[in-house]
């Protein structure tokens, strides 16, 4: 059903029609056709080509949300609104960026092959009408943001119209197609330019999103100018950052706005972006030199974080609180950047990222691929999964410690664990437009276990959590009132980091600083083969306040699993053995718990609804009393173990020291240590020390023993670490790493807190 709009919003005078005269000029010569192939391989990314009949289902979908927007589509220029529940009078509320949003879901039905108005003349001319309106409403050159988001202003809305722009183009007048694009000159003229803050310059997700926006523009109205900008906008975001501030570092961490680890956010955004400029421009006069990089961004930055085509929601920040994206979201849109760079990758990456992606796309059938992605990226999907010469890649393994944002991930074939932390150079939680509300102990050590459960973390766990029961974190009881937009905090300690050992063991540690407290505490994991030990000591408060830690807090769905205690053990079935390595006693409580998103996003564009939800939790916790003083904890996390498997591992590891000096375990030929200043420890073995902070694991074989150190600190220069056993000589390592009267030196300074391996002969 077409519902035509009022002629007035589409004649709006000479002087805007002189006001297209204007426009910027192409200062390089390129044939129309140059233009055209660009602009209609973007259309494709978005659209998917010929019509396929294995995708009526997809198609139908689409179809389906274009009818619904047109069929509510009410224009009134007197409220004004195109839709009666977005007036368009006050941009603060986000309306104006939610009706782009709405023309782009019109346009992609139109431009969809196989939809029943694909090409319809009629549509086009309602769109056009409807984007005249909206130019004359809610988003021209001459109006003032009055204290909206800058973000609807420079990026949303020139991402919606140039896209809507892109897909209805062989149904607009050309000159309506100027007047509409005209805001982009004072609103995004320029990746690199914030107009609303000239003081600050575009990093990472805005500068790619940006690009895109100016690119688009760029090739709808054959300006080479602009799309020459956009791709040297984006060859530099593909430098890696030596910080601080926002970017890719060298060990794959990724920051945005400064102090927050966002890759599976922001990261995401601009990966997207990136794959689909490079697949736009791809063979055209405009194709973004380095690329290059950006393969080694995903291997590096990426991979890791991605379990079975899930994001994991420790580098999500403040979105893990939006209903509407969840892990499952953020994972998609990860494969289809992946899907989207396959097309230019060389081989030596497409060969590892085939096996890889066909292993995400394999094991997650809970939330099948196809739920979310766009027709083109389904097609390749479906592509590579009917492949029989791709296998089907077994789960990433290894230990990664993103030392620039505080993050260390530990990855078993069966099993992930990561651990999010904080210090004076990464932020706790970021708060902002009403988001993460209940976001206070996020950064506070908190641990994300995945397991084959694929729905834990986006099943209204976000909502139904208790959030001062986090697992991992070491909490003060104290009730706390919602974050407030742009609360920054900055635990005042350089203490947080990490140490790897041969991509299969770790070390993670970081001086908790309680927020609003007293509160502070020593924590360290240490990240075996089949278990994480985890090691609490100094834990230390004076506020009247009853201090907890908590082993677990794990949402179970809509029913409680058995549940098997032994002494000083408990086995949750289908998650995890949990073993206690002293004397403390715990605490389980079995509960069902009720919440709503709209109480941790109450954003204007993003804001979760009032509907309440239940889910059944688990959780395990280590009561320390009020005002503890020196208080400890030593527990192990054996994911996938069962009852007797967890009954002995008590047996199978020794607590070497959990004190104010050295936390430190021992299993077997491994040892692993976190000297938090210099200090000794008894070792089966002999005596382990160190002349200063750092983090360490050994791991003897015959005559060798492989060693990595760091210093998490990153206030020593150099730390003297003497082994159990009397070091001959350093076999292999780095330029750091030398012998010492029988021991080893390492120089730690100035390496950002990352790890130095070596095999020294004893």
């Amino acid at each position: 059903m077409i519902h035509p709009l009022s002629r007035r919003s589409a004649l709006l005078g000479a002087s805007a029609v002189a006001g297209a005269a204007l426009w910027e000029r192409p200062a390089e010569a390129v044939s129309t056709a140059a233009f055209d192939a660009a602009r209609e391989r973007w259309v494709s990314l978005l659209a998917g080509g010929a019509y396929d009949p294995a995708h009526t289902d997809k198609i139908q979908a689409v179809e389906g949300s274009a009818n619904a927007v047109l069929r509510k589509l009410k224009p009134d220029p007197r409220r004004p609104s195109l839709w009666p529940d977005l007036p368009l009078s006050n941009p603060r509320t986000g309306d104006f960026n939610r009706s782009y949003n709405r023309m782009r879901t019109l346009a992609l039905g139109w431009a969809t092959p196989g939809t029943a108005m694909h090409g319809d003349p009629r549509v086009a001319e309602t769109a056009v009408r409807a984007l005249d309106f909206l130019y004359e409403h809610a988003y021209h050159e001459r109006l003032d943001r009055r204290g909206s988001n800058w973000y609807w202003w420079e990026i949303g809305v020139p991402r919606a119209l140039t896209d809507t722009c892109a897909l209805l183009y062989d149904g607009l007048p050309k000159d309506h197609l100027a007047r509409w694009l005209r805001p982009l000159r004072r609103w995004c003229p320029d990746p690199e330019r914030r107009i609303s803050h000239p003081g600050v310059t575009e990093t990472g997700a805005n500068r790619a999103g940006k690009a895109m926006a100016v690119a688009m523009r760029g090739l709808l109205t054959h300006d080479a100018r602009l799309v020459r900008r956009a791709s040297d906008a984006v060859s530099d975001l593909l430098r890696r950052t030596k910080g601080p501030g926002d970017g890719f570092y060298h060990d794959g961490s990724f920051i945005q706005h400064d102090v927050y680890p966002y890759t599976g956010s922001y990261g995401v955004d601009y990966l997207e972006s990136v794959a689909k400029l490079i697949a736009m421009l791809a063979r055209s006069p405009w194709e973004i030199p380095r690329i290059g990089n950006v393969y080694e961004i995903v291997d590096r930055s990426f991979v890791p974080f991605v379990f079975d085509g899930l994001m994991m929601d420790c580098v999500r920040g403040r979105q893990i609180s939006v209903q509407g994206h969840r892990d499952h979201h953020s994972g998609q849109k990860t494969v289809e950047a992946v899907l989207t760079l396959l097309d230019s990758a060389p081989e030596r990456h497409a060969r590892r990222w085939r096996p890889l992606v066909k292993g995400w796309l394999t094991r997650n059938q809970a939330i099948p691929y196809g739920t979310h992605a766009p027709l083109a990226s389904l097609a390749r999907a479906e592509a590579l999964l009917a492949d029989d010469s791709v296998p089907v890649g077994p789960r990433t393994t290894g230990t990664y410690v993103f030392a620039d944002m505080d993050r260390v991930v530990h990855r078993r074939p069966g099993w992930a664990f990561a651990i999010a932390m904080s210090s004076e150079r990464i932020g706790a939680a970021e708060a902002m437009n009403q988001e993460n509300l209940h976001g206070w102990y996020t950064g506070d050590g908190m641990t994300y276990l995945y397991t084959d459960d694929l729905t834990h973390w986006n099943d209204d766990l976000w909502p139904t959590i208790d959030p001062y029961r986090l697992p991992g974190t070491t909490v003060d009881t104290r009730r706390r009132a919602d974050l407030t937009h742009g609360t920054r905090r900055l635990p005042p300690t350089p203490w947080a980091g990490g140490v790897a050992l041969d991509g299969e063991y770790g070390v993670a540690a970081m001086k908790l600083v309680a927020g609003g407290s007293s509160l502070r505490a020593k924590k360290a994991w240490f990240l075996l083969d089949d278990a994480v030990v985890a090691l609490g000591a100094g834990i230390t408060a004076s506020d009247g306040r009853r201090i907890e830690t908590v082993v677990e807090n794990r949402n179970t769905h809509a029913e409680h699993p058995p549940l098997t205690r032994g002494e000083r053990w408990l086995h949750l079935s289908g998650v995890a053995g949990y073993a206690l390595l002293d004397g403390a006693e715990i605490k389980v409580t079995r509960e069902q718990r009720t919440g709503r998103w709209r109480d941790i996003d109450k954003g204007a564009t993003t804001g979760g609804d009032t509907t309440p939800v239940t889910r059944h939790y688990t959780t395990i916790v280590i009561d320390h009393g009020a005002d503890p003083r020196k208080a400890r904890y030593a527990y192990a996390v054996l994911p996938g173990a069962c009852p007797e498997r967890t009954a002995a591992y008590r047996r199978q590891v020794e607590v070497l020291a959990n004190n104010g000096t050295a936390q430190a375990v021992s299993r077997g030929d491994l040892i692993a240590a976190v000297f938090w200043r210099a200090g000794s420890v008894e070792t089966p073995h002999g005596k382990l020390s160190a002349d200063g902070p750092c983090a360490l694991v050994l791991r003897r074989d015959r005559g060798r023993v492989r060693v990595a150190v760091s210093d998490p600190s990153r206030t020593a220069d150099e730390v003297r670490i003497r082994l159990p056993w009397a070091v001959r000589s350093v076999v292999k390592g780095g330029r750091g790493v030398r012998r010492s009267k029988k021991s080893i030196r390492v120089e730690v300074g100035g390496t950002r807190g990352r790890t130095h391996a070596a095999v020294v002969r004893i």
